[in-house]
This record gives C-alpha cells, sequence and structure tokens, in this order.
C-alpha cells in the first residue's frame, strides 16, 4: 500500500541530533538539533513550527506526534524529559484472540492470517496463544526436569522440531533464519535452566512461568513473519514488556492498567505499526519478572490489551461455533446464543461453562467494549456476541428468562449444623476462616434462615482438609453440643441456571425444580443471590448429566427426550412400533418430542441401544442382534443412559409378572405405560399401594389403553370425578369381541358360527374362552370401579360366563370350537326372547356405584336404545353422574384391534411429555 512521505525543512544545521517520529503512516527522521526543544500534538494538515533555536520543520501530514531525544556536547542524555508517542486509542482498533487450536499447525496460522488481512479495520491487534498442546509440552518439559527424569531432553527436541518444521512450512528466504536463530537461542536459554531446575529438583514459580510461556513468542513471531509476507506492516509484541500484573495469594492475577498503559505507550514509540501481533498468556510482574495470566490467560491478555486501547470490538476465535446454552457433549440439543450479556457470561464462565477465562469480562465492561465469539473453522457462523444489551431490547424480551445451564462436578458438600449457631456472630467468620487457612476454595454457599446450619460446597480433592480444619476449630463446640455435626456429603454436582431475565420473570426457580423433580431428581441444597442472575442446585454426581438435560428441555432449549422401552413386541407392541417409526420426524420437527427407543424385549429375545434402534429395521435388528432377554438388565440399560433424563417402559403384554414390577419402576422414577389391566385389576392392597405412590411422587403411571382400547374412557371419568361430578353408574359394552359377537348373532344364525367367523377375522384371543369366560370385561369393570373410588375385588364380581360348564375342561381351543356348536340352543333361546319381546342381547359391564358393587351379565335393551345401535367391534360406555342424570355421557367407537389400541398407548406417550414439559 503506498504511502504518503513527509517532508522535511530544518535550519540552521547543527552537530546534535533530535530523533523526530510521526505515524499515520509512521517514520523516524533524524535531524541535527540543539538540546532545546519542545514537544506538541498536531492535529491539522499543514504546519510551521519554531523548534529551539530556530529549527524549522514542515510535515504534509495530518494527526501525528513528534518525540525528540537530544544529547548535548557534554554528553547529557535529555530523553527522559521527552514524552513518547501516545498510541492511538479507540474505535479504529479491532483486538484478535486465537487459541491453540487456531494456531495448531502451518496451514492454520495461514488462515489465521487470511482472517487479520480480510478485517477491514483501520489498526489491528492480534493475540495469540502458543500452538495447540505447546503449553502442556512445557509443563511436562518442567516436571520431568523437577523429578529429574532425563526425558526432559528428547521432549524439548520435539518441542524444537514440531517449531522448526513448522516455521520451514510457512517461511523462507531470511524470515527463516531468523525465526529459527530466535528459535535455537530460545531452546538453548531453556536447555541451560531445565538443567538447573534438573539438578535443583525444584523450579520457582518465576523460573516455570517463564518456561511455559515460550510457546506464545514462538506462534506470535511466526505469525507476524506470514503476515508481513503478503506485504502488510506488522510487528510482533512479547507482552511481557507491555503487561504489568500483580501476582495475588488466590493463584491469580491483577493487571496493573496504568504502568501497563504507560509501557505500551513506550513499545508503540519504538514499535509503530498498524497491525500487532502479542503473545497471549504471558506479562510481567512490577518487578520486571516474567509471569502468567494462568491456564486459559490469553483471552485474559486480549481483554486487557483491548481495555488499554479502548478497541471497538474484541473477536475470540476458536473451535466452537459461539457460546452454547449448555455443554454440547452433555446436551446434543443445545444451542448456539446469539447474544449474552456480560454479566450472563461471566456466571456461566465461573460455573465451568466453556465460554471465556472467567476473568475476561472484567476489562471490557468499564469501556463496553463487545466480545465476539466466533469459530474459526466455520466463518459463516456470526458467533455470540458479549455485551450490555439495551434495556429496552425488543428481541430481548421475547427470549427465554434462561440463557444457559452449567455443571460443576466432583464437588463435596460440607453441612456445619448446631442450635448454638443461631444468633451467635462471628461463626461463618470462623467457618470460612478455617476454610481460607487451607486454601479450600468455596465454589457456593447456602445457610438456613434459621441460622441453625451452613452448608457450602468445596472441590473434593479439597474437601478432607477443610473438615479436617473445621472439626479443629470447633473441637469444643463439638463437644459441648453447641455444634451437632460437621457432616460431609461426597460425590455432589453444582447445577446452574443462568439468565439476565430470570430477575424480572416470575415462576422461573418453580420451572427448573418441577423439571428436576419430573426428572426423580433430589436437590441437597440451593443457592441464589439477590441479583437473581442465576440459580444455583446442589444434587448427586450420577444425576448431573441427566439433571441438565432435564432443565435444559424444561425451558424449550432443546426436545423433550424419553427413553422409551418396549416390552411385548407383539401385535399390539409390534404396531405401536410402526407407528412411532412413521411420526417420529414430525414429532421431532413440529412437537419438539423425541421419543427414543432403547430398548425392545420380547420374552426370549432382547434388543439394546445405547442411542436408539433403528425402527425402520427394528424386527431385522431383533433377529440379527437379539440377545438372551433379561428384564432387569434391559431395564437397567433403559433407565441407566444419564444423556436423557426420563424414561418411560411401556408394556404391551397382558402379563402379570411383568405388572408386578411397576411399584418398583415408579419407585425408582421410571415411567409407566400400559394396556395390561392385571395391575388395576390385581389384588386391591397393592392397586392402592401402586395408586398411593403415584400420587406421592413426580413419576406418571398411564392406563389409558386397558378400557376401550384407544377410546378417552379413563381420561373422561377422570375429568368427572375432579370436576366435582359424583358417578352414580357405569354400563358399557368395553369388550370389541363379545360386541361383534352379539351384533352379528342375528336372525338364523347360531352363535358357534359366529365366535368361528370372529376367532377367523382375529377378533378373538387365540383361545376364544378368554374371550368369553367375561373375565377380560370383569377386570376393565374392576378397573374403572377403583377409578370411581370403589374397593372392589375381581371376586366381588358376579360374572355371566359364555363359556359351557361342560368346556371349561377342554385340553385345547381346537377342542373347543370343535365341541361349542352343541351348546348352541341355550343363547339361542335367550336371543329368540328378548326378539320377540323387541330387545337385543348384550354383554356389558355394570359398575353400580350407589350400591356399591359390579356385576358382568347378558343383559336385554330395547331395539332403540344406545346400546342396540352398535355394529362391528365398537365400544361404547354410558357414564351417570349427577350431571348427567337424565342423559347420560357416552363414549362410543372403536374399543378393539392393534391399531386403536397401539393408538391409545401412543396418545398416552404424548401426553407424558407434555407433562415433562414438552410444548403443548
Amino acid at each position: 500500500m503506498a504511502t504518503t512521505q513527509p517532508s522535511f525543512t530544518v535550519s540552521p544545521a547543527t552537530n546534535n541530533p533530535i530523533r523526530i517520529g510521526c505515524f499515520a503512516p509512521q517514520c523516524f527522521v533524524r535531524v541535527p538539533k540543539p538540546p532545546c526543544y519542545r514537544r506538541r500534538l498536531v492535529s491539522a494538515t499543514r504546519f510551521q513550527r519554531k523548534i529551539g533555536g530556530g529549527g524549522l520543520i514542515r510535515c504534509e501530514l495530518p494527526d501525528f506526534h513528534l518525540s525528540a531525544t537530544a544529547t548535548t556536547d557534554a554528553g547529557v542524555s535529555t530523553e527522559d524529559a521527552v514524552d513518547r508517542v501516545q498510541i492511538p486509542k479507540g474505535e479504529m482498533w479491532s483486538v484478535h484472540k486465537f487459541g491453540g487450536t487456531c494456531v495448531g499447525n502451518s496451514q492454520r496460522i495461514r488462515n489465521v492470517a487470511e482472517v487479520i488481512i480480510n478485517d477491514n479495520s483501520e489498526r489491528k491487534l492480534v493475540v495469540v496463544s502458543a500452538m495447540s498442546k505447546v503449553t502442556d509440552m512445557m509443563y511436562d518439559l518442567l516436571r520431568k526436569a523437577q523429578s529429574r527424569d532425563d526425558s526432559y531432553l528428547s521432549a524439548l527436541e520435539a518441542v524444537l522440531e514440531k517449531h522448526r518444521l513448522t516455521a520451514r512450512d510457512l517461511l523462507d528466504g531470511d524470515d527463516l533464519a531468523s525465526f529459527l536463530s530466535h528459535l535455537h537461542d530460545d531452546i538453548s536459554n531453556l536447555k541451560a535452566m531445565l538443567r538447573a531446575i534438573y539438578i535443583a529438583g525444584h523450579a520457582s514459580e518465576s523460573f516455570s512461568d517463564f518456561v511455559a510461556g515460550h510457546g506464545e513468542l514462538w506462534s506470535a513471531q511466526m505469525l507476524s513473519y506470514v503476515v508481513r509476507k503478503t506485504g502488510l506492516e506488522c510487528k510482533w509484541m512479547d507482552t511481557r514488556d507491555v503487561l504489568i500484573v500483580n501476582p495475588t495469594s488466590s493463584n491469580q492475577v491483577d493487571p496493573d492498567f496504568g504502568e501497563s498503559e504507560k509501557r505500551l505507550d513506550k513499545w508503540f514509540s519504538l514499535n509503530p505499526s498498524k497491525i500487532i501481533i502479542a503473545t497471549g498468556f504471558i506479562a510481567s510482574t512490577p518487578q520486571n519478572i516474567p509471569t502468567t495470566l494462568k491456564r486459559d490467560g490469553s483471552d485474559f491478555s486480549a481483554a486487557i490489551i483491548g481495555a488499554l486501547l479502548r478497541a471497538r470490538q474484541i473477536t475470540i476465535w476458536t473451535d466452537v461455533d459461539g457460546v452454547y446454552s449448555a455443554d454440547p457433549r452433555k446436551v446434543n440439543e443445545a444451542v448456539i446464543l446469539k447474544t449474552l450479556s456480560y454479566q450472563e457470561a461471566w456466571e456461566m464462565s465461573y460455573f465451568g461453562a466453556n465460554v471465556l477465562h472467567p476473568r475476561t469480562i472484567i476489562p471490557v465492561m468499564r469501556y463496553n467494549i463487545p466480545i465476539v465469539i466466533r469459530n474459526i473453522f466455520n466463518l459463516s457462523a456470526p458467533g455470540t456476541i458479549i455485551c450490555q444489551p439495551p434495556e429496552d431490547d425488543y428481541d430481548l424480551k421475547l427470549t427465554t428468562p434462561v440463557k444457559g445451564f452449567a455443571t460443576i462436578d466432583n464437588l463435596a458438600l460440607i453441612n456445619v449444623e448446631g442450635t448454638g449457631m443461631a444468633g451467635v456472630p462471628g461463626t461463618a467468620s470462623d467457618i470460612f476462616g478455617a476454610v481460607k487457612d487451607v486454601g479450600a476454595n468455596v465454589i457456593m454457599i447456602s445457610q438456613a434462615s434459621s441460622e441453625h446450619s451452613i452448608c457450602f460446597a468445596v472441590p473434593e480433592k479439597e474437601v478432607n482438609a477443610v473438615s479436617e480444619a473445621l472439626r479443629s476449630r470447633f473441637s469444643e463446640a463439638l463437644q459441648a453440643g453447641r455444634l451437632s455435626q460437621i457432616e460431609v456429603i461426597p460425590n455432589c454436582s453444582i447445577l446452574a441456571a443462568v439468565g439476565q431475565k430470570m430477575a424480572s420473570t416470575p415462576g422461573v426457580s418453580c420451572t427448573l425444580f418441577s423439571a428436576l423433580a419430573k426428572a426423580n431428581i433430589n436437590v441437597r441444597a440451593i443457592s441464589q443471590g439477590c441479583s437473581e442472575y442465576n440459580v444455583t442446585v446442589v444434587i448427586k454426581r450420577e444425576d448431573s448429566v441427566k439433571a441438565l438435560r432435564a432443565v435444559h428441555s424444561r425451558f424449550f432449549l432443546s426436545r423433550t427426550t424419553l427413553a422409551v422401552g418396549i416390552i411385548g413386541p407383539g401385535l399390539i407392541g409390534a404396531t405401536l412400533l410402526d407407528q412411532l417409526r412413521d411420526q417420529a420426524g414430525v414429532l421431532k420437527e413440529e412437537f419438539n418430542i423425541d421419543l427414543r427407543v432403547l430398548g425392545i424385549t420380547g420374552s426370549k429375545t432382547m434388543l439394546l441401544s445405547e442411542i436408539g434402534i433403528d425402527l425402520s429395521r427394528w424386527r431385522e435388528l431383533l433377529n440379527e442382534k437379539g440377545t438372551e432377554a433379561n428384564l432387569e438388565k434391559f431395564t437397567q440399560q433403559v433407565h441407566g443412559n444419564h444423556f436423557i433424563p426420563n424414561t418411560v417402559l411401556v408394556d404391551c403384554t397382558a402379563d402379570s409378572g411383568i405388572a408386578s414390577r411397576y411399584y418398583d419402576w415408579l419407585r425408582k422414577g421410571i415411567h409407566v405405560i400400559t394396556p395390561n389391566k392385571k395391575a388395576n385389576s390385581g389384588p386391591l392392597d397393592q392397586y392402592l399401594k401402586l395408586r398411593d405412590l403415584q400420587r406421592k411422587s413426580y413419576t406418571h403411571y398411564f392406563y389409558e389403553a386397558t378400557v376401550g382400547a384407544g377410546l378417552p374412557i379413563i381420561s373422561t371419568l377422570r375429568g368427572l370425578l375432579e370436576t366435582g361430578d359424583k358417578i352414580l353408574r357405569i354400563e358399557g359394552i368395553c369388550s370389541g369381541t363379545l360386541s361383534y359377537l352379539f351384533n352379528n348373532f342375528v336372525g338364523d344364525r347360531k352363535f358357534s358360527e359366529v365366535v368361528a367367523e370372529a376367532k377367523k377375522a382375529g377378533f378373538t384371543e387365540p383361545d376364544p374362552r378368554d374371550d368369553l369366560s367375561g373375565t377380560d370385561v370383569a377386570r376393565k369393570v374392576i378397573i374403572l370401579a377403583r377409578e370411581s373410588g370403589l374397593k372392589l375385588d375381581l371376586a366381588d364380581l358376579p360374572i355371566r360366563s359364555l363359556v359351557p360348564e361342560p368346556l371349561k375342561g377342554c385340553a385345547s381351543a381346537e377342542e373347543f370350537m370343535e365341541k361349542l356348536p352343541q351348546y348352541d340352543g341355550d343363547l339361542a333361546k335367550e336371543r329368540l326372547e328378548a326378539e320377540n319381546s323387541g330387545e337385543v342381547l348384550r354383554y356389558v359391564g355394570v359398575v353400580d356405584a350407589v350400591n356399591q358393587k359390579g356385576t358382568v351379565e347378558l343383559r336385554r335393551y330395547k331395539k332403540e336404545h344406545p346400546f342396540a345401535q352398535m355394529a362391528g367391534s365398537d365400544n361404547i360406555i354410558a357414564f351417570t353422574t349427577t350431571r348427567y342424570k337424565d342423559h347420560p355421557l357416552i363414549v362410543r367407537g372403536p374399543g378393539a384391534g392393534a391399531q386403536v389400541t397401539a393408538g391409545g398407548i401412543f396418545s398416552d406417550m404424548l401426553r407424558l411429555a407434555s407433562y415433562l414439559g414438552a410444548p403443548s
């Protein structure tokens, strides 16, 4: 790029030189000058100024500074009296920070250089980390040298070779020779220092920091050479010459902004440039001793320098598309956040989210400098902007009150408890004074308002030291009974919900705790600051991922996901799996629901998957990859997936043994959905125990399909009761098989003929006696009676069996069907009597709530009665209540068949998803 050259006229000439520097463009000119001088900031297109004894300087350029260094004839330097060039500040600067992954190899360094070149900002300062893994390699050198492991020499050679190969791929000619010369000098110095550490068996912190910071020096130099190869002016900065920090006792450093600003001005006066490549991570103490900003400190470097320059923007380049709403390794559906406030970013950083170095936010907040997180490997992604949003931001008002979630694992909770704590000043001071004495870090504090207890979380590796210190400090109080216990609760994790809008949105905490409860997760401690930027809970470590996914899903940041186990892939189970397959895409895209089948088991074979079974091939997979069925292992596998917070087992069998397991499943937090009638019509005490557990927990038990297949019979009954109606009588045809039989048992047709027809059409069980015995209808009557509040047992019901007594002992269904025609006469006679009276026969179940009883019987109805208008295998249920006394409420529709029964189960699954947070 062409630049305008300044012109100078100096008169008269003397023997003493003066150095004059100007920038935009920058240059240094040495001219003869007497020792008397003045410095002036000039902001004019053209100026003339007398200096000292008459030296006249003329410059055609705007906006530049003058600096002068003069030496008298006596050899006395006047440099100390000169104001150095001040670096320009303001929105002309953009600051970039590239992490180690971004400069991990030669091609990535070229990509970084291209990003710098394409930035059209007037001035650019770029902070770089060491190449990927190099900082770890440097710390490994130190460990090996301190432990007197001779392999530190070969490890150092590996560091040299990594950078030598990279430089040879990037550079050539004088640039390559210059870099390699500096590299070899640095390696020689490191070798000498490591040898001293090897001999001493110890490295001071300053020695360690000096060694560890070399990676940034090398990456900054290489990048500056690559940028200069494009023809742009570029200088590299060793930030140990500029950034001054004061180490603190907490393994942190505090920037000295005043001194750093002075040193930055001095550095720029000697190295003016529009593009500066600066080293991240490293700095110096006020005594000029090399130090670091500690691990992940390059972000902090960029923030400090950005604040010093009053930059327009700081861009942090990394290998992700932005800041996620949760750790994407734990929550697959985590989303990129478009914006975060400074406070939100700070909170998420503190709680372990991979956002920024926790202290990065502090310097930029003072000058309201936005930080943009972007992906060097996906330049099309806009990234996440961290800034202070305006209070009237309309888009902010529309966003969810919680921006994101973060977890910290491997913690322990310490609970200090005792009646002697209440009202005693200084107790908390004594507790945390003891914690401070052992150098432990307190992550979270929670105190009961009664002052009876204080609990706090610390890293698990520090808990033993803290516990011992507390027991020592409070030994007298423990012996005297003023403190009752100092309890350590290990294996804990912290879950934090973060969002600036939480402070102004009622119900956030309610939603959070509801989501945790529905995922069967117990909260050990709670903490919330008055600023309400975060709500923090302590949970079991084993529940960490499950809890994270549960709350993330509940705030509509991701799909409501259920781990599904299907028990019984017979006719109904298979139909349900096919319905799930056909509807899965629509549920995910339109309803934000992911029903993920992790297991299918029959009586002999089961199929399990960690991520979800491909339902388009489930039959093939069950045959090819199925293993021996084991219900315990099956349950453990489906429920043990910590990446899915909610588990539902769907029992599509009629097995009483499986039904007996419902109680244990519900107690473990596993939801149950079933068409199996055995649990709700089994022994009354077991049923009452099951329902009591369901009412006391957040675990759901749905069984709509137990009565009427897909018809909303149970839900209708519950709706009546919950709204205060009183059930007087429930009467209905609730067997699709028996409905079909008596709808077709007309004219001269024989009953055995109709049964054979129904069996052939698949309307009956393999053994028709299971239908004709009336037991299935009786179970449905018991279920409806118990839902209505009646405490009836199956043995209490009189049942009209349609199986002739002599045929009950037939050895097979075939034998039964062969002998059934012998008994057609009895039912034919009943039909004839009914027809002669203008009536029809219907097989019904009755719940008489007024008289506290139930019956299953063959009844006669007038032809104008709704029960007489039936066709096919439809079911019909009539609810007579105090509200519907004269005209019963009737539910009618298909009540049998695999499709409608599977549909009823599917409906229950969607209802469960809605209860667990899916949008309705």
